[in-house]
């Protein structure tokens, strides 16, 4: 890949622009893209389909400057972040359940690994799913789906966008396409290369991808569609602050540039990404059509960090649980912590999917069925090599201690494979012209081994599980749907391969979630509204005390409860659309009784996105726009004995079109953040360690797109 990132350094790419006028939230309005293929219901108009979901085009993505999958949570509504640090993968909860990045995570409609940066600058949106998911994948965590929709030729194509952020990020994109003159064959080209110099010190790195994509359509009949992607991101990650003691630091008072990941022998974290994908489809009869659907992934990483975990005493000897001062889950109270020397390098991973279908419609006792029947094979393989964790010394948060490292290689690593073969069937029913019953049942047979490197802790584990949905809807008029529906997911979750666990790798029985959910839908073109309530449970996996090494283990289970509101209007130079999720969640029929009524750590009970365009009548090429998130207080222990405050997030934009001669020019200028709010945007609480992540500083950004 060392040659790859040579030549794609001389290629280029960001996407660095702005707003969020375009994102569109499924369960409100059909201008979004016109099909529910999120959910399996490719040929269904969004605004008709029995769930909730949100799609994010691109002129969407490259509004609100999002450049990374993690920036998507600033505008979609019931996204949340989940422990997304600058420099590392991905994580979000939906419904205040956390998605799993070996299973939540879609390309194109086949299961990818997300344990990775996705790369985005050849991704034509990113679709939420929300809500349980055990039609559409055979193991997934219930709060929903993420799913990554690949560029695809469309023509004539050319164009190049060169992005600047405020502190020193820039990059620059190229987009090309054309199709031949009988319009049989066309081909996309996608390439970026960027500096990445964000707001926080010692982050410094690099993301270059290049990605190609192309078809042949045989005849009206036969189509082939084919295409690759090669990426590579070299980037410091950003370990989180903590609670100081027993005190939650003020937000006010920390300052959001500092890393505590900065010691001079601080390494990137490397991710480099291959993934291919092959499609044909055919139409056999009438409306009878075969899809059969092949990708393969192939990643690597080196994880590598300067890591604050815990503390021992002010005097820096040994961590002794007898001492007073101390705290296996957060640092001291004078602000000092212990630094790990954490190095995980050469860590693998490859997933391979087959999908083979077929679908069409047809009619039984007068009454029509659009349907889709399939087998999914998938095989998940994960290497991770021997590692170190070792304590390297005492830091302290004002980002100001060194200590020496210690890389000694002392840490167990894993090795698993997993793979599962899926049998579906989905069926769109219509009884009347206004009544639609909804079916999906999903087969599926896991096959799972993981080991550690010393042998042990094997497991071989053998399992089949049905995970059906079922949704019902009625037409009340031209505008109005109103739905209800009840499904069911399965996880198979297993204890982290770190040498935190005492059970590392150990599978835990499989969780079966259950989920009701009931909405109304309404889209007149100009305005458009919805409302969903849900109620999900799922058994709670959770880690004990941590204070001798954690333990995953199954604790009761966690219930969700909660609305969903959205609604858009657009009417002259004006346009508003707005969302937001209440929820209520908490742990029932726990162990300890007392454990009953606690709320997940990490989650707002409320999460509002608003967004507000107005284009200029005077001069129509220039657009403005606004975007208002807010959420709730968060908890941040599991006791529920500490909480970090709600925060308010405002970020502006303004879109300038101009045209000269044959070229399209669009300049962005936007501000993120531009109140600079300062507040701890998330808590996560990971490997039994309290951590808080503040909310970026105001940052500028700028971008130059010209379309040939």
């Amino acid at each position: 890949m060392a040659q790859h990132s040579f030549a794609l350094s001389l290629l280029a790419a960001l996407p660095m622009a702005a707003a969020a006028q375009e994102t569109q939230t499924v369960t409100v309005t059909g201008r979004a893209p016109p099909s529910a293929a999120v959910a399996g219901f490719d040929d269904t108009p969004l605004s008709r389909a029995p769930f909730s979901a949100t799609v994010i085009g691109p002129s969407a993505l490259t509004d609100a400057g999002v450049s990374n999958l993690a920036d998507i949570a600033r505008v979609s509504p019931g996204l949340s972040d989940a422990y997304n640090a600058i420099g590392y993968w991905s994580n979000f909860t939906v419904r205040g359940y956390a998605l799993d990045q070996r299973s939540n995570f879609r390309r194109d409609g086949l299961p990818i690994s997300a344990e990775t940066s996705l790369w985005l600058g050849n991704k034509n949106s990113v679709d939420v799913l929300r809500g349980t998911s055990g039609m559409q994948a055979g193991v997934s965590a219930p709060g929903g789906l993420v799913n990554l929709t690949v560029k695809r030729p469309i023509g004539t194509l050319r164009s190049a966008a060169l992005g600047f952020e405020s502190d020193g990020t820039v990059g620059l994109m190229l987009d090309l396409g054309d199709r031949a003159a009988d319009g049989r064959i066309g081909w996309r080209l996608s390439a970026e290369a960027t500096h990445l110099d964000p707001p926080l010190k010692s982050a410094r790195g690099h993301r270059e991808g290049i990605a190609a994509a192309g078809d042949w359509r045989f005849d009206t009949d036969k189509l082939l569609e084919a295409e690759f992607e090669l990426n590579r991101q070299s980037q410091p990650s950003q370990p989180g602050f903590s609670m100081l003691g027993p005190r939650v630091p003020d937000a006010r008072d920390s300052d959001p540039h500092i890393n505590l990941n900065n010691q001079p022998w601080s390494l990137p974290v490397v991710f480099v990404g291959e993934t291919a994908s092959l499609r044909w489809t055919q139409r056999l009869a009438g409306d009878l059509n075969f899809v059969a659907h092949a990708m393969t992934q192939w990643l690597r990483t080196d994880d590598r960090i300067a890591f604050p975990f815990g503390c021992t005493d002010d005097n820096g000897t040994p961590a002794d649980p007898s001492d007073d001062i101390y705290y296996p889950d957060r640092y001291c109270p004078s602000g000092k912590f212990d630094f790990y020397d954490f190095r995980s390098e050469g860590e693998h991973r490859r997933s391979d999917a087959l999908d083979l279908s077929l679908g069409g419609r047809a009619a039984l006792w007068g009454q029509e069925h659009r349907w889709r029947a399939g087998v999914l094979g998938s095989r998940q393989r994960v290497d991770i090599p021997r590692g170190a964790f070792n304590f390297a010394g005492t830091g302290t948060i004002d980002g100001l201690s060194v200590v020496p490292p210690n890389p000694a290689i002392t840490a167990e690593g894993s090795n698993s494979d997993d793979r599962s073969i899926e049998a579906y069937a989905r069926d769109q029913w219509l009884l009347t012209p206004d009544a639609t019953l909804w079916l999906g049942l999903r087969a599926t047979h896991l096959k799972r081994y993981s080991v550690v490197t010393d042998g042990s802790y094997a497991t071989n584990d053998s399992r089949t599980f049905t995970t059906p949905w079922l949704a019902a809807s009625l037409q009340l008029d031209a505008r109005t749907i109103a739905y209800a529906s009840a499904g069911e997911g399965v996880e198979t979750p297993s204890a982290p391969s770190s040498p935190l666990y005492n059970n590392p790798t150990q599978a835990l029985p499989a969780q079966k979630s259950r989920q009701l959910e009931t909405g109304i839908k309404f889209d007149s073109g100009a305005w458009n509204a919805s409302a969903v309530a849900f109620d999900i449970r799922r058994p709670f996996v959770t880690d004990d005390a941590c204070a001798a090494g954690c333990t995953r283990i199954v604790d009761g289970q966690q219930r969700h409860r909660g609305i969903e509101l959205d609604a858009g209007w657009r009417g002259g130079p004006w346009s508003v659309q707005a969302g937001g999720t209440w929820l209520r969640a908490q742990r029932e029929r726990s162990i300890d009784p007392a454990d009953d009524g606690l709320k997940p750590t990490n989650v707002p009970e409320r999460s509002l996105r608003g967004q507000l365009g107005y284009q200029v009548p005077a001069l129509p090429e220039l657009w403005f726009g606004a975007t208002v998130s807010n959420e709730a207080a968060r908890f941040i222990l599991p006791d529920n004995s500490a909480s970090i405050p709600s925060w308010t997030r405002l970020d502006l934009v303004a879109r300038l079109v101009q045209r000269v001669a044959d070229t399209t020019l669009t300049w962005r200028l936007g501000v993120d953040n531009a109140t600079d709010r300062r507040a701890w945007r998330e808590s996560p609480f990971q490997f039994g360690h309290v951590y808080l992540y503040p909310l970026a500083p105001r940052t500028w950004r700028a971008s130059l797109a010209a379309a040939f």
